[in-house]
């Protein structure tokens, strides 16, 4: 009867352990180690460094794991990224977890047919991509380095399911009685810089708005119904090869 109770007891503690294991794998690990030690600098997204995104694989330095690694432990002699007090092996985890937010790096579509669909959807006519196109919506030249493929395909097909705050749609009426629209490309304490849907950039004083708010839904229309899943993995190839060009 013991044996049968202890042999119990290793079972339980058997599953038990791999349960744990499964929740604290090298980039689980690693995920904690970076908001211990990275997020201060990094920020929680992996880009709060100009030029650098970490969860988009976007490095200055490195490419390989092992160059990751060295510079998690020595940091970057004569910039802002300091040695940090931490092993190989969990420096290797940190990898890990950057890895694991890295971008799919295309779809499964046809990149050329995808950009024949971003003209004739009328997508032009709100975006703007290598100077052409529309300024009203957020330009899609480098698209691709800052979004998934995953985050490609929900802002197709449910635009308001994630709203960058840079992206709202802004409103308010102004002293003359008129209403203004359109995105706040800048602002500060007393005035907004608005980015119009003629296309026109406006300063407008704060004091002279009324009942400004910003929309909770996007701007954009959903394109579930208006396109095939096959035009979808088109389209969204072609926006996921938009991709930065960082200078040599």
């Amino acid at each position: 009867m013991r044996a049968v109770q202890l042999g119990n007891i290793f079972l339980t503690l058997t599953f038990a352990a791999s349960i744990i294991s499964a929740q604290t794998g090298p980039a689980a690990d690693g995920q904690r180690l970076y908001q211990a030690n990275c997020n201060n600098c990094h920020g929680p997204n992996g880009d709060s460094i100009t030029g650098v995104d970490l969860g988009h694989g976007k490095f200055r330095r490195a490419s390989t794991d092992d160059e990751l690694r060295n510079i998690i432990i020595n940091g970057i002699p004569g910039t802002g990224m300091p040695p940090a007090s931490i092993a190989p092996p969990q420096a290797m985890n940190i990898v890990a977890y950057l890895r694991s937010l890295a971008p799919t790096t295309s779809a499964t579509g046809d990149a050329a047919h995808g950009k024949a669909l971003f003209a004739s959807k009328g997508c032009a006519s709100c975006h703007r991509v290598l100077g052409t196109g529309s300024r009203t919506g957020p330009d899609l030249t480098e698209i691709g380095s800052y979004r998934r493929v995953a985050e490609l395909e929900t802002s197709l097909t449910d635009p308001s399911a994630e709203i960058l705050a840079e992206n709202r749609t802004f409103k308010a009426t102004a002293k003359d009685g008129s209403t203004i629209t359109g995105r706040v490309i800048n602002e500060d304490a007393f005035t907004l810089a608005i980015l119009d849907s003629r296309e026109r950039l406006i300063s407008v004083e704060r004091a002279d708005l009324r009942d400004p708010s910003y929309s909770k839904t996007s701007a954009m229309p959903p394109f579930k119904d208006r396109l095939t899943s096959q035009e979808l993995a088109d389209l969204v190839t072609y926006l996921s090869s938009l991709k930065r060009i960082d200078a040599k």
